[in-house]
């Protein structure tokens, strides 16, 4: 026995299916505003740009937090369709963890006008201590030591 479902698009060129929608879903380029000269890669090369022009669906809205990253739907396959970091949040100190050696992370972000490098340590320091590769105009790279 099968449980018929309707399965909704999420490609380019497929159909969108939302609601009993029949538009084609296509890639939304007229909002692009690529800035990958200065700052590669730029959010408008990372975010996702497919949408329905006949619904108004776009792949964005779908999105959901989930372990700091935002997460497209999944596809009937189980696969999220896309993933992408969060966006930093710059009225508090904020920040998203990378890789760096066996010893090491690195903890890149954001923190609000008037903090004071003492003030994102006490919140980024590794367990044994750290430093600042850059600190300024309300960025920051810091190496925290962890082992």
């Amino acid at each position: 026995m099968s449980i018929a479902c309707e399965e909704v698009g999420f490609g380019v060129g497929q159909v969108c299916s939302r609601d009993g929608c029949a538009g084609i879903i296509e890639e939304n380029d007229r909002d692009r505003n690529c800035s990958c000269h200065i700052s590669p890669p730029c959010s408008s090369c990372t975010e996702p740009r497919e949408w329905c022009p006949q619904c108004g669906w776009k792949l964005m809205d779908d999105e959901k937090p989930f372990n700091g990253f935002l997460v497209g739907p999944v596809n009937p396959d189980g696969a999220w369709t896309h993933w992408r970091p969060r966006p930093l949040d710059p009225t508090r100190i904020d920040w998203h963890s990378k890789s760096h050696s066996n010893s090491s992370m690195i903890k890149e972000g954001v923190y609000p006008e008037g903090t004071t490098q003492a003030e994102v340590r006490a919140v980024v320091d590794g367990t044994f201590g750290g430093r600042f590769e850059s600190f300024g105009n309300g960025r920051f790279k810091f190496i925290a030591y962890t082992d």
